[in-house]
């Protein structure tokens, strides 16, 4: 497959041109696009500008996701609160959640925001970010569309859920572990169909509990019901699938309980008549002040002396190296400000068509 290589600053400005287009407000339009490049520099393509379209425009273009963001505070205290997203932009949502998350940790030592009625809201990592930036530790999750088969079922009950944790370090780079609960995850999934790849046997089985690899009959059929992302640790519990499949419901709990939100099989596209609705996820974001536990320089050293000393460690024979989380994200963001986004030909293509369709200004990775 042809790939080009595109500056971050020029995508991120055809998506804020783009969302501005598509009637959200130019400082959310910014917020919105800076998450999402925030992926693809990152190297984390599943979750960047190739998501763009399929989840976001074409979401508004269907009238189940509000372009304008209107957030309501539900209930608020000291260092909790409970937001209310009705259904707009998720990254504008949970910009404001981490927000206030950090600045009730800043007065209090802890933080707790709660969200209801939003939608997908680009990679965890950012979030957690924003607390590490004010030498806080920062937690979050977020429910998603039924994606996962508890362990030995079969039908996908549970989103991806990924439980997030950026820690504060001495290094160049933190410490971000954000991951789903599942082995991998449908924008991974989509990334393969886009490169014409199949999907590694183990991520995904059937009704029968078998495993596929047809990357393009997998994604039609996740939607339908018909398979099912298997649980970090993978099939059954020999590899300890259960373990994966008891965080996913730690994430969907938290997502759902604490803020009367959806749940399970009630995040859906459509009702019960078939219509189409919007998704109504739920989400978290825990700050951690831990200036209030030691001194904030000492935490940092600690935690990188603890990661530097893993990374040393003895390697297994054929390996050169080992990394800690958040380092490769790291690596990739410093090859790639200089190299550029790598884009395929199936991205290029919907760009194109949004450009038409939105009747958008010239960009030259575009002719």
């Amino acid at each position: 497959m042809n790939v080009i290589h595109v500056k971050d600053t020029l995508l991120e400005a055809f998506m804020v041109e783009a969302f501005e287009k598509m009637g959200i407000p130019s400082g959310e339009a910014r917020t919105i696009a800076e998450v999402l490049i925030t992926a693809d520099r990152r190297g984390i393509d599943s979750h960047g500008i190739g998501r763009f379209k399929p989840i976001y425009y074409d979401r508004i273009k269907r009238g189940i996701l509000n372009p304008v963001t209107r957030i309501e505070v539900i209930k608020e205290t000291s260092t909790t609160a409970v937001l209310d997203g009705n259904d707009g932009m998720g990254h504008v949502i949970s910009h404001k959640a981490m927000s206030m998350a950090v600045e009730k940790a800043g007065k209090e030592g802890l933080g707790m925001v709660a969200v209801r009625n939003s939608s997908h809201y680009g990679i965890a990592g950012y979030y957690a970010t924003m607390a590490t930036a004010k030498g806080m530790i920062g937690i979050t999750g977020t429910n998603a569309r039924p994606s996962i088969a508890p362990t030995f079922g079969v039908e996908n009950m549970l989103g991806t859920n990924p439980l997030t944790v950026g820690i504060p370090t001495d290094e160049a780079f933190d410490f971000v572990l954000d991951c789903a609960t599942s082995i991998s995850q449908r924008g991974k999934i989509e990334k393969l169909a886009r490169d014409g790849q199949p999907t590694p046997e183990g991520w995904v089985i059937d009704r029968e509990g078998r495993a596929r690899t047809d990357t393009a009959g997998i994604l039609e059929d996740l939607v339908k019901g018909r398979a099912a992302l298997t649980p970090l640790g993978g099939i059954g519990e020999e590899l300890a699938g259960y373990k994966g499949f008891g965080y996913a419901v730690i994430v969907e709990i938290l997502s759902a309980a604490l803020q009367d939100g959806r749940f399970l099989k009630d995040i859906s596209e459509t009702d019960e008549e078939g219509r189409p609705r919007p998704y109504h996820l739920g989400h978290f974001f825990i700050a951690i002040d831990v200036s209030r536990f030691i001194e904030e320089g000492v935490f940092r050293k600690i935690a990188g002396t603890i990661l530097r000393d893993l990374r040393a460690s003895e390697k297994m024979p054929g390996q050169e190296r080992i990394y800690t989380a958040g380092e490769k994200e790291y690596l990739a963001w410093q090859e790639r400000r200089e190299t550029g986004i790598p884009v395929g030909e199936v991205l290029l293509g919907q760009m194109r068509e949004v450009q038409r369709e939105l009747g958008m200004s010239e960009y030259d990775f575009l002719k």
